[in-house]
């Protein structure tokens, strides 16, 4: 089995070793666009048009599935690549509302994702369909991309973040950007066991598994 993944920065690395665990006998293949990293901030046309570009060698090289493990991407471009590539096999990241939704207690839920992400209507499709009855917290994460791309992590801007959303109720906190997976430790530490921290890199597993047992 042959899996493309594309990222927009250094998430789909993580995303990568957490597959390869998964599926230790497929071949991996990891684009990313850092020249035009981060993507949060970028029009949605923008976003469709570097990804479409960013996943061709994906595309040349025949993967049997492409994981857009970018929230950004998946929100403004999944579609329409599905559109252009149909016979194509795309996976994409989305925040998990609908895990976060079954797991709180408190009715609070935290989603730390891009503006770009916040701002798609894939994402408030899913607050509608899963989240009406909760609180949803949305903090500004706006910068945390780019500290992480670049090794700039600006760790009390995140940990009064944490602490903020903590004290306000919420008991879960979804990382709804493959970037902040590598700071995914430091979250749990902070929130010291007041709240759940989830992230999609198990589901895209189950995912990928699904998909290849429909195409056989």
């Amino acid at each position: 089995m042959k899996l493309g993944i594309f990222d927009s920065g250094i998430g789909g690395q993580a995303v990568a070793a957490s597959l390869k665990k998964t599926f230790p006998d497929a071949s991996i293949i990891v684009v990313n666009d850092q020249k035009n990293v981060p993507y949060g901030s970028k029009t949605p046309d923008e976003i469709v048009s570097l990804t479409n570009a960013a996943i061709q060698p994906l595309l040349s090289h025949g993967c049997d599935v492409i994981v857009l493990a970018c929230n950004t991407a998946t929100a403004a471009a999944i579609e329409i690549l599905r559109e252009r590539y149909p016979y194509q096999k795309f996976i994409g990241l989305e925040p998990m509302v609908k895990t976060a939704a079954s797991h709180t207690k408190s009715g609070v839920v935290a989603i730390c994702a891009t503006p770009a992400t916040l701002a798609s209507q894939r994402y408030h499709a899913l607050i509608e369909k899963y989240g009406t009855h909760l609180q949803i917290l949305e903090p500004d994460c706006s910068q945390w991309a780019y500290w992480i791309e670049n090794n700039q992590l600006n760790r009390l801007h995140i940990q009064q973040t944490i602490e903020d959303l903590c004290h306000r109720g919420a008991d879960v906190i979804v990382l709804g950007c493959t970037h902040y997976h590598w700071i995914k430790d430091l979250i749990i530490d902070l929130a010291a066991d007041r709240a759940l921290v989830i992230e999609p890199s198990e589901a895209i597993g189950r995912r990928i598994v699904a998909l290849m047992t429909k195409i056989s």
